[in-house]
């Protein structure tokens, strides 16, 4: 027994030799597997005690039956296991795990007895830090020079401590770890600079950092490129919250000349749900002025995404007694919805709304959408569409809206029903076969039901404006089939039916008191019918010039001549008489259908016929490259097309004008080139009226050339270009205000909405000196229109457009939009715009130099949208007067 005793008491430590990456030994510590050691080490000291009478020193501590987990860890290099202090020395490679927390290091020492585990790294050849600790848990990861951990308080004290929340990199020299959520760290850099030393970074001395909640902080100062400037917050707040979090909303500030001093896009932001969010942002300005708006973006995966924006301003201009007073409000709504695919198959709902107030984009001080404020007209489309399985019905109900900022008409339909039937063969033979013309006999349905508003911005959703709603029901019915003529020709027949249903008719009355006709709007039930037919034969044949001599192998010719004949009754038969003075033998005649949403009964014998030519021409030309054994094809003519018909139940002027399409491309398809002319074959009077003479027997030509237009859109880049990078880089990076189509806000973000700003995603543009290569693209529009209706001859518009964008060097890029109106004499919408990469920040100039939008905007602000706050914006927005 005393033998045993003192081996116990020399034995006090073990070391493992170092074994190889793949022999890596795994060791676990568990206390219950030395429960018969421990039992026998306590009966050699009892038996000691009662046999000496004295109560020696233990020299072996029994372990402690701590963690609720196994802990496993593991080394490449080395295991050492200290039994007398209860100690576990791990190196290089180094692994503990255990419950939820993860560390990796080149060095660990674990203590059972204090419970604390101690990381750090370790020395290279050459002396540097490697293999430095890597601490994880619950999502959280960090690194750090080293860190000593509490197994069982899950307390931490780390040095040097780096990590990274949502984008934001955070580094503090001493930090302690209360829990699994909550740090405390002194002597900060807070930062969203990917690089070793970062340009730009915020000095905090003391902040409580909660996991994937905030950052809350005292006193902070920014630092750029390493040179303290004096921006200093007495405290600073930074949201880490992962997702969306409900949040006030920083407004910006600035100055408007009409309006005095403001405050825009402040607010507050709802998540209402997974599915569901809400900002409710509002202006104030120093004169009083004031306008509020409400966004709301809505999505459910697999069924719907949309947004909705409403907006209204109450503006007032310059001082109230002054002569150039005046106040104007104004609103727009902006919904769309859209349905996904797999959402349901055989119904489906869609929504893009854009209505509002006329003047809104020409007095607004919160809209800077240029696309928005040339284009003239706003229109909406609200519908939904139902396929009636196992039927050949379908039904759309839609709503739809146009609106002319110019002259503040609106025209609705409120609502529309359309029910169309897929086409049907009624004769078709057994399986569905159609073999003949019998057979191929199709039968076509629709109905159309119309409500439909004509108002204006005065009477927009009052009740006026569905004083003179005007409604009706049209019925469609055609049956048609296709036959071989002649071998070679398709001939075509189809017979038409429609019938229209009014609920109000026109009633004409001569009055003999005013001696003047009243016309009357009745309230009543009434319809009528039409039906015509019509032939056509149609057929396509090719020519082919071959060339044995250069690269032009052959050059073929495409022809598909078309006539058709159509006949239409005349049914005049609608119409009634009224008197027209006070004569009872003066008598004319309307329809009392004129004012119907679908029209009246054709008027008169309609027999005419009708002729198309539609050419093509294409060249095949030979590679250049000898291992190419078919020849290229090119299109030198799209398409060349004439039309035109005479009627041969009229008593004049029965050849309408001849109109001529003609088009191609160029150049490898860099060209586009279209070109029309309206031919006319009847010649006119000293007074500008078509006379029934045909123009060569008059004097001058064939045809007289009425009208022409020309329009030409060419685009040049540089090799390796790519146009839709391109166009994103305009829409992300230059905020070209609308130029492009992209709807952009004087909002808090940089990018317009928080939508499309993006997080830094780190990577950085390397700039090289004295590169040739410098990308940028060239686009160039022309358009030219001749009118000689009257023998005016002249030119009604001729003007041409460019722009282009340049990236001088990978992180400087100048784009520009204009035009020239060379009838005018003047030039159009202009447009400059520079953008600068600055790594972790953005700087964006655009500049309207002259215009009625003459304007400017300089940004300069953190990628970042978590930091996005961290920017200075100026802007000069156009004066825009109350009217």
């Amino acid at each position: 027994m005393l033998l045993f005793f003192s081996i116990n008491s020399t034995i006090y430590s073990q070391e493992i030799k170092p074994l190889k990456a793949k022999d890596t030994i795994k060791a676990v510590i568990d206390t219950t597997k030395n429960a018969a050691f421990i039992k026998a080490l306590d009966s050699i000291k009892n038996s000691a005690k009662d046999s000496l009478s004295i109560k020696p020193k233990d020299t072996i501590n029994k372990p402690i039956e701590l963690l609720e987990s196994i802990i496993d860890h593991s080394a490449d290099s080395l295991i050492r296991q200290d039994i007398k202090n209860n100690k576990i020395t791990l190196y290089k490679n180094a692994h503990v795990h255990y419950k939820d927390i993860d560390l990796t290091a080149g060095y660990i020492e674990i203590d059972n007895n204090t419970f604390l585990v101690k990381a750090k790294g370790i020395k290279d050849s050459v002396g540097t830090y490697s293999q430095l600790p890597v601490f994880k848990q619950g999502g959280q990861e960090s690194t750090q020079d080293s860190i000593v951990f509490n197994f069982k308080s899950e307390k931490a004290k780390i040095y040097n401590l780096q990590t990274e929340q949502q984008g934001i990199l955070i580094k503090g020299e001493v930090s302690k770890k209360h829990n699994d959520s909550v740090i405390y760290i002194e002597n900060i850099r807070l930062t969203t600079s990917q690089k070793e030393n970062p340009d730009y970074y915020i000095n905090i001395k003391k902040a409580k950092f909660i996991q994937d909640k905030k950052l809350v902080a005292g006193s902070s100062q920014l630092v750029i490129a390493d040179v303290p400037t004096p921006l200093v917050l007495p405290f600073a707040y930074v949201p880490l919250t992962k997702g969306r979090t409900s949040g006030f909303l920083m407004p910006t500030w600035g100055e408007n000349n009409r309006q005095g001093y403001f405050l825009q896009n402040g607010g507050y932001y709802f998540v209402i749900n997974d599915n569901f969010d809400l900002a409710l942002l509002g202006d104030i300005y120093t004169n009083g002025s004031w306008g509020m708006r409400a966004e709301s973006g809505y999505a459910k995966r697999y069924k719907y995404s949309g947004k909705f924006d409403f907006r209204y301003e109450n503006l007032i201009n310059s001082l109230k007694g002054l002569d150039d007073y005046s106040k104007a409000s104004n609103y727009n709504i902006r919904w769309s919805h859209s349905q996904d695919a797999k959402a349901s198959p055989n119904s489906r709902f869609s929504a893009s709304v854009n209505l509002g107030s006329s003047t809104y984009y020409r007095q607004s001080n919160n809209e800077y959408n240029t696309n928005a404020f040339l284009n003239n007209n706003l229109s909406s489309s609200i519908s939904y569409y139902k396929k009636f399985v196992g039927t050949p019905f379908n039904m759309s109900l839609s709503v739809t809206h146009s609106q002319n900022t110019n002259t503040e008409k609106i025209n609705m339909t409120l609502p529309s029903l359309q029910v169309n039937m897929d086409r049907v063969y009624p004769f078709a033979g057994k399986n569905g076969a159609k073999t003949n013309a019998i057979q191929k006999t199709g039968l076509n349905y629709s109905m159309k039901a119309d409500n439909r508003i004509d108002t204006s911005d005065e009477f927009f959703f009052k009740k006026e404006m569905f004083k003179n709603a005007k409604s009706g029901i049209q019925h469609n019915l055609s049956m048609n089939t296709n036959m071989k003529a002649l071998k070679y020709f398709t001939l075509s027949p189809s017979v038409n039916y429609k019938e229209v249903w009014y609920f109000d008719r026109l009633k004409k009355t001569f009055d003999d008191v005013e001696n003047a006709v009243v016309t009357d709007t009745i309230s009543s039930f009434s319809t009528f019918r039409e039906y015509s037919t019509a032939v056509s034969l149609s057929t396509t044949f090719y020519g082919m010039f071959p060339f044995k001599k250069g690269k032009l192998e052959a050059i073929r010719h495409t022809v598909r001549p078309s006539v058709s004949y159509s006949y239409r009754p005349d049914f005049s038969s609608y119409d009634e008489e009224v008197q027209k003075t006070a004569d009872p033998n003066d008598i004319i005649e309307y329809s009392p259908f004129a004012n119907g949403i679908f029209g009246q009964p054709g008027k008169g014998l309609s027999n005419s016929l009708n002729f198309s030519l539609n050419n093509n021409i294409e060249a095949k030309v030979r590679s250049k490259d000898s291992t190419e054994t078919e020849a290229k094809k090119i299109v030198l003519i799209n398409n060349l097309n004439f039309t035109t018909s005479y009627n041969m139940a009229a008593d004049s002027l029965k050849w309408s004008p001849v109109g001529v399409n003609a088009g191609t491309k160029l150049f490898k398809d860099k060209l586009g080139l279209n070109v029309r002319a309206t031919l006319d074959p009847y010649a006119i009077d000293v007074n500008g009226r078509k006379i029934n003479t045909f123009n060569i027997n008059n004097g001058g030509s064939l045809f007289r050339l009425t009208a022409a237009g020309i329009t030409m859109n060419y685009s040049l880049s540089s090799k390796g270009s790519k146009e839709k990078s391109t166009k994103q880089k305009n829409a992300e990076d230059n905020n070209s205000d609308g130029i492009f189509g992209e709807n952009l806000t004087a909002s808090n973000q940089q990018n317009g909405s928080a939508e499309t700003s993006k997080p830094n995603d780190g990577s950085v543009k390397e700039t090289e000196l004295y590169k040739s290569s410098i990308p940028w693209s060239l686009k160039f529009a022309y358009a030219l229109n001749y009118s000689n209706r009257n023998r005016e001859k002249e030119i009604s518009s001729n003007s041409l457009m460019f722009s282009g964008d340049i990236e001088l060097t990978p992180k400087w890029s100048v784009g520009f939009s204009s035009g020239y109106d060379i009838k005018n004499e003047g030039f159009t919408y202009t447009q400059l715009r520079f953008s600068r990469d600055l790594d972790s920040w953005k700087l964006n100039f655009n500049w309207v130099p002259f215009g009625d939008r003459q304007t400017y905007y300089f940004f300069i602000g953190v990628k970042s949208s978590m930091l996005s706050d961290l920017k200075y914006d100026k802007r000069k927005v156009p004066d825009r007067a109350l009217f």
